[in-house]
């Protein structure tokens, strides 16, 4: 048993030194891999974190898109408060607020602030309704909430801007899409870079790997090293991507909110740990992927 034990980490060391040392035999090469894979995770990793942080703002602004549901004229006051109970019970409906008609009124003059001594006659005969003020859950909802208050008995009209709410949720699906296809557009560029980088190693070493199938060499026992390589070089290019990252972002950050306020971004601390995970799985699959890719071709021949 421990002879089969240290057979195999025998064996694992082996494929560890012929993967690495392949790696400094072709040091410009295996250097430009690891640069291009770090500069592509880069630009996708900076490109995610702000589409994140626009998401997280465009989320914010959503938040604040409400609904006004304006009571019946000819219900009392008692029975426009019974209405909370129903409205409540609604599924998008995250907050509400009543707001009695005089409470409308008095904040209408103080939108008016200077002006407000023109509506002052009208105070005696306030024209406006009782009515709710209404937060959602989900602001892509807008349409279906609306219809399903405007069903409720007792609910006279209703006022919301959903103009806005449309192109805040527009605007997220774009970012989303941007985002997406250019992490496909980098990893595809990544794994050809280290498909080549593989290739150029097993075109070098085409006799040795030849002798080695001569012998009785089994594909696993020639394809290892070449894996163990272009994962190497996938992770090498994830750690650069990664620490480029956390001063590009730093950078990013202290810019966006010197320049406007309205942009709170997120600090890198929440982003290392998921980050650092992402970055080196990526690594590992574009490594694997890319080795594997070219390893196949010539085992073929």
């Amino acid at each position: 048993m421990r002879r089969s034990s240290n057979r195999k980490s025998g064996g694992a060391l082996y494929f560890l030194k012929e993967g690495l040392s392949s790696i400094f035999v072709h040091k410009l090469m295996s250097f430009a891999a690891v640069t291009v894979i770090a500069a592509c995770m880069l630009i996708t990793g900076i490109f995610s974190l702000v589409a994140y942080n626009i998401d997280m703002l465009v989320e914010s602004l959503a938040s604040q898109s409400e609904i006004y549901v304006y009571v019946d004229e000819t219900m009392s006051r008692s029975e426009a408060l019974a209405l909370e109970s129903q409205i409540r019970s609604l599924d998008n409906v995250a907050r509400l607020e009543f707001i009695s008609k005089e409470q409308a009124f008095q904040n209408y003059l103080d939108e008016l602030g200077e002006d407000a001594y023109i509506m002052e006659d009208l105070e005696a005969d306030n024209p406006l309704r009782d009515g709710y003020r209404i937060a959602m859950k989900d602001v892509s909802m807008h349409e279906d909430t609306v219809k399903k208050l405007e069903s409720l008995p007792g609910i006279a009209a209703s006022n919301s801007e959903k103009e806005v709410s449309d192109k805040l949720m527009q605007i997220r699906k774009v970012v989303k899409l941007i985002a997406y296809t250019l992490i496909g557009l980098l990893g595809a560029v990544s794994v050809f870079i280290i498909s080549n980088t593989v290739r150029l190693a097993m075109f070098a070493r085409r006799d040795e790997i030849a002798v080695m199938k001569m012998v009785g060499a089994t594909n696993h026992f020639i394809r290892t090293p070449f894996v163990i390589e272009g994962v190497a070089l996938g992770i090498g290019g994830a750690v650069l991507a990664f620490f480029t990252q956390w001063g590009v972002y730093g950078y990013i950050v202290k810019e966006l909110e010197a320049g406007t306020a309205i942009f709170d971004m997120q600090p890198f601390t929440v982003f290392v740990r998921p980050l650092a995970m992402w970055l080196l799985a990526a690594g590992v699959v574009i490594g694997g992927v890319g080795s594997g890719i070219t390893i196949r071709r010539f085992l073929r021949v």
